[in-house]
């Protein structure tokens, strides 16, 4: 068994893509967002390219961007293969200057809780908000941080993802969490378990990442110091209202 170590797990996008390409929870959803604006889309943390190449490959005019290159350039790569022209720049979303402006900006699937401080999360609010179009919107995809969360147990690893791989073998997502419920930080290690046909393990990823999750009244107050005009809130893909911690988040902000 070989066991290596990285920063990130998004500096390993061959095996994001194996644990997450295939995910097409959310897809519906976006799509039918991206086909309702009325112009370009554009969507921050586009990882690998699991959302935005749909969009593309649906003939929406749609670009991206990402603040890992490893990913970006896998993306760049899948887009080749398929013969299809995308847009997918490196950049971080407090800082990035696409250089046009987008009927609908999105961050889908926990992006946003990769900032880390208010600060971060206010400059990332206006530098999109500066990226839409007069009548332009921006759609977060947040889990909801409802109580049954914080009381989960840690220092126990928790499989998260399990995929069976081509010719035999599985691969797991194992996430050991460490929660700060004062700062609303959740730090984990994670471990990309590889195993062959017989079950026996080949090989441990491990990585750290951490998220900062919001709740909804004080992204509200993010909203408006980041200059929005007004919002609404949903508790999941359906639009349903947002009223049970189970729920997930979607928050539109309007231009």
């Amino acid at each position: 068994m070989t066991e290596q170590s990285k920063i990130s797990p998004y500096d390993a996008p061959d095996l994001y893509d194996l644990l997450f390409e295939k995910l097409d929870f959310d897809i519906p959803f976006w799509l039918e967002a991206a086909r309702s604006a009325k112009g370009p889309v554009l969507e921050a943390g586009c990882g690998t390219g699991r959302i935005l190449l749909r969009l593309r490959w649906d003939g929406i005019d749609a670009d991206g961007f990402d603040s890992s290159p490893a990913m970006i350039a896998r993306l760049r790569k899948k887009a080749q293969r398929g013969e299809m022209t995308v847009r997918a720049e490196v950049a971080d979303m407090r800082e990035v200057a696409m250089g046009r402006r987008y009927a609908l900006a999105f961050c889908a699937f926990n992006g946003f809780a990769h900032l880390e401080t208010p600060r971060d999360q206010i400059r990332a609010l206006e530098n999109l908000r500066e990226h839409l179009l007069p009548e332009g919107v921006l759609i977060l995809h947040m889990s909801y941080p409802g109580p049954a969360y914080w009381l989960e147990p840690e220092g126990t690893p928790v499989l998260e993802q399990e995929i069976r791989r081509p010719g035999g073998g599985m691969l797991q997502l194992w996430d050991n969490r460490t929660k700060d419920v004062i700062a609303q930080r959740q730090a984990s290690e994670v471990e990309i378990r590889e195993s062959d046909a017989t079950g026996r393990l080949q090989s441990i990823h491990r990585y750290s990442t951490f998220q900062r999750w919001v709740y909804r009244y004080e992204l509200e107050l993010l909203f408006r110091l980041a200059g929005f005009l007004n919002w609404e809130f949903y508790g999941g893909f359906d639009k349903r209202p947002l009223k049970s911690p189970e729920d997930q988040m979607i928050a539109y902000a309007f231009r």
